[in-house]
């Protein structure tokens, strides 16, 4: 499950600490899934033996708190493998809100509910909550990216820079730990043919019509530009990658420019399967790009008059 870094110009954990928080992400979601997991197997037979173990568990506590206070001069604690939050921070706890009846079906109940928790947790900090609009719970965009990509991938979901005095929302930053790539999604009916061009629209064409759609690319563009313009300041050499996806329809351009993906229904399924295969830990360049790029967001509590400028005057 791909991790998400910072939406829009929503307020991020991930600003403040990336390394805990990333690392802190993964081994959260590990210990849930695998008491989720235990609980499936279980099934209602681990529901009738839970007083009973819930009783042993008390008593346990009792004892191994008697005896702390009996000798807290000579015990000391070795430090522990999982990792410890505020009260309510990390407060995701999946529910079997039906029985699956395939680990398959298991996984997507939990991913479901994560997906959910993220969302939120991302846009959060210890003391700041961001409103998240209802309509990105349901973000189709957002679950590609969340639920099926590996852990290590980092999401920047349209993050809003503040370059050279202006504010500039960009395409999405998926950052691997081989290369940031900048993506734009070209998709509407299924089956429709986009004929790309260098002008400011271009053609989509169904069976039904015909109509001009503004040129996705220019934007994917000035994205690229400014991301590679941000790494060389801080003296970061990572490469940096541009796609145009179109899961489920096809895009016509042969002129395109040097150095553009075109992963439309044919080469994306390919792509889509290199990278769920990238089964690679965080690399050092990967979190150092993650992060400048992090420094250069803006979010609510500090774009101030920014806002109304962005929503009213942007391209």
């Amino acid at each position: 499950m791909g991790q998400l870094l910072k939406m829009q110009d929503f307020v991020s954990r991930y600003e403040t600490d990336l390394i805990r928080y990333t690392n802190q992400f993964i081994r959260l979601k590990k210990q849930q899934w695998e008491k989720f997991r235990e609980n499936w197997e279980n099934g209602p037979e681990e529901e009738e033996e839970a007083p009973a173990q819930e009783e042993s568990r008390q008593v346990l506590s009792r004892m191994k708190h008697w005896l702390k206070r009996k000798d807290t001069a000579e015990i000391e604690e070795p430090d522990a493998p999982v990792f410890h939050a505020p009260p309510g921070e990390l407060d995701f706890a999946p529910q079997l809100a039906f029985l699956p009846e395939t680990e398959d079906q298991l996984k997507k109940l939990f991913l479901d509910q994560l997906f959910r928790f993220q969302l939120k947790w991302a846009s959060s900090t210890l003391l700041q909550q961001s409103e998240i609009p209802a309509v990105l719970y349901f973000d189709p965009d957002l679950k590609y990216f969340l639920q099926r990509f590996p852990d290590t991938f980092l999401l920047m979901y349209r993050p809003v820079f503040s370059f050279k005095k202006a504010v500039l929302e960009m395409e999405h930053l998926l950052i691997s730990p081989m290369a940031v790539w900048c993506i734009a999604f070209v998709e509407k009916e299924k089956d429709a043919v986009f004929f790309g061009s260098n002008g400011r629209f271009w053609k989509k064409r169904t069976a039904r019509n015909e109509e001009n759609i503004l040129n996705p690319a220019i934007a994917l563009a000035r994205t690229e530009k400014i991301v590679r313009s941000i790494l060389k300041r801080h003296d970061i050499t990572f490469p940096v990658e541009r796609a145009l996806i179109c899961r489920n329809g096809f895009i016509q351009w042969p002129d395109a420019p040097d150095g553009l993906h075109i992963l439309d229904k044919r080469p994306h399924v390919e792509w889509f399967r290199q990278q769920r295969n990238l089964r690679s830990p965080f690399k050092y360049m990967q979190l150092k790009s993650a992060q400048v790029l992090l420094n250069e967001c803006l979010d609510k509590k500090s774009a101030g008059t920014n806002e109304a400028a962005r929503h009213g005057g942007g391209e």
